[in-house]
């Protein structure tokens, strides 16, 4: 069964960090982009962040740019989002997903596996 599974989500506080993490199982993430999302509850779905298959570099959007950081360990097929100088409305749940082809790396309906998504809340 093809799956991707993120964990890592908690309670942070204001100013903290904490590092996600994305496994998958039935397949490997070596050839696949790895996006990471997030929907706040009310809002829309929101891009974070793309770490590219072949060469690992990752792209971020503005809201996260300098803040956040993925990274990918291929021989353990996991691929992680530090998230640092969190901030309450960074509250979500978190997501990540998978692709091979992309045409726009930021758009989640190109996404051929989605995890089911970890809870990160930033509160004091």
């Amino acid at each position: 069964q093809v799956q991707l599974v993120e964990s890592g989500g908690g309670l942070v506080q204001p100013g903290g960090s904490v590092r996600l993490s994305c496994t998958a199982s039935g397949f490997r993430l070596d050839y696949y982009a790895i996006g990471w999302f997030r929907q706040a509850p009310g809002k829309e779905r929101e891009a974070l962040s793309c770490i590219s298959a072949s060469d690992g570099i990752a792209y971020y959007t503005d809201s996260v740019e300098g803040r956040f950081t993925a990274t990918r360990d291929n021989a353990k097929n996991m691929v992680y989002l530090q998230m640092s100088s969190l901030k309450p409305e960074d509250t979500a749940v978190y997501y990540c997903a998978a692709a091979r082809d992309l045409l726009n790396i930021f758009n989640g309906d190109e996404y051929d596996y989605w995890g089911r998504g970890t809870q990160v809340t930033v509160s004091s």
